[in-house]
């Protein structure tokens, strides 16, 4: 995905109470993921600075 390229917002219209609060549950749990990977990101470089100083 490009980086500037902005996501398409999903239709919520459709959707039920339940299929909602589902739907929020699962961007949260990809919104975890994402930090944990900006985590592990920023470890990385930071070993790697810490090793060439």
């Amino acid at each position: 995905m490009p980086k500037n390229a902005a996501a398409k917002p999903k239709n919520l219209d459709p959707m039920s109470v339940d299929e909602l609060r589902d739907y929020i549950l699962a961007l949260r749990a990809e919104i975890e993921r994402a930090e944990g990977e900006i985590a592990k990101k920023e470890a990385s470089k930071a070993a790697a600075a810490a090793f060439f100083r």
